[in-house]
Parts: structure tokens; sequence; C-alpha cells
């Protein structure tokens, strides 16, 4: 198994996800955008960072990567696809998922840990926790707030494609919770089909022992499913 952890300019997460997915014991390898998927690839990872500099919109540039063509063909052809951080906001401007990531409410680039409640273990993401179980991972980002259109996001409600909502540590949802200001405390969502996902949060950087938390690592799991 070959996991694909795309590197753009301006990544800064990517080998932290290879160690995390390697600790896991998943083949993952470095691959810089303009060489294209390897042919073994079986999973795709888009990692955190400031890909471009976030020039105008943070993901805008890189989801025009050539590269990102081949990860559409790829998720549409089954392969698990999971985007992270600055990762969510390239599937999100690619199209993999629906919504945006714009700037957080507080105008503020935020760094701390949060607890995420699962909205839906019945995903390849979340199928080694509950429904409602409350897990805490880390944020770091200045453009985290999703947003997306009521209608839309009711429709996604709906369809059960809603993977985390920020809440505290009871598992309540709540604005004084919600650390960026997304509609409805969204903090993960899947695209048409649920190998595809992306979140906000870092489950890599809670999968390590030496971390002191590992809530992440049955999110990486996901790429086993």
């Amino acid at each position: 198994m070959t996991i694909a952890v795309i590197q753009f300019g301006g990544s800064n997460c990517d080998r932290d996800s290879v160690q995390a997915l390697g600790s896991m014991g998943f083949g993952a390898e470095l691959v810089w955008h303009e060489d294209g998927l390897p042919e073994d690839v079986t999973g795709i990872m888009l990692p955190g960072g400031f890909s471009y500099g976030d020039y105008l919109r943070a993901g805008a540039m890189a989801a025009r990567s050539p590269i990102m063509s081949e990860v559409r063909e790829a998720a549409a052809d089954g392969t698990p696809v999971l985007g992270v951080c600055n990762g969510a906001q390239i599937g999100c401007e690619s199209s993999l998922t629906p919504g945006a990531f714009t700037t957080n409410e507080s105008a503020r680039f935020q760094c701390e840990h949060v607890h995420l409640r699962v909205e839906n273990a019945d995903t390849p993401w979340t199928s080694q926790y509950d429904t409602g179980e409350v897990i805490e991972l880390p944020i770091a980002h200045g453009e985290g707030r999703y947003e997306i259109t009521d209608d839309r996001l009711d429709e996604l409600e709906a369809e059960g494609r809603i993977l985390f909502k920020y809440c505290d540590a009871e598992g309540e949802v709540s604005p004084e919770a919600n650390p960026n200001g997304s509609k409805h405390a969204v903090a993960g969502v899947t695209g048409e089909s649920d190998h595809v996902a992306v979140m906000m949060p870092h489950p890599e950087r809670a999968s390590l022992d030496d971390l002191g938390r590992t809530d992440g690592q049955p999110v990486l799991s996901g790429f086993a499913d």
C-alpha cells in the first residue's frame, strides 16, 4: 500500500504526515506536485501548510496544479483521499468536497487543541469511533471557517456527510466551543463518496504516543478501509 502525500510549494505538514502514517504501518511517500501520482498509489493525502503562501485564497493556487486533475480521477476511481487543514482548503477549491474555508471569525491565526464530536461513525475515516464520541485534536489555521449555503448544508446533514463538529469537552456544540466561526460548527465533511474527506483539525499531530495523544489515529486508519 502506497499513500502519496502531495507536496506543494509551502506545504509544511507533509513530513509529519508521512511519519504518522509510517508509524501506523502504512507505506507513505512524499510526492512533489510536478511529478504526478505514482502508478501504485492506493491512497492520497493533501497535507497542511501554506501552499503558495495562501495567495488569492488559501488552497486556490494548489487546486489548479495539474496533479489535482489526477487526484480527482483517482478519487472517482475509488482511491481514498484525505485533505487536512491547507489540504482541506485545496480539497474544497478542487471541488472534491463542497463548501469553502475562509478567514477565521477572529481574523487571527489560531493554534490550539479543540474538542470534536463525531457526527457519523459510518465512514472509513470515523469507523473506529462511536457517533457522538468526543475527541481532541489540534488546529493551526487562519482560514478555517467553513462556509456553505444553508440549503446545501441541510443536504449534507441529511446525507450524513458531516464528519465532525466543534464542541466542548462534554460534546455540547455552542458558539463558545466553535474556534473559528464555522457554520454549524462543521470541522470536516466528505465528498460525494465517503472515501473522500476533508477536515481542518490535524489528526497526524495527535497520532503518536510521543505527542501525548493518539485521538487522530482512527482518522488515518481510514486509508486501510
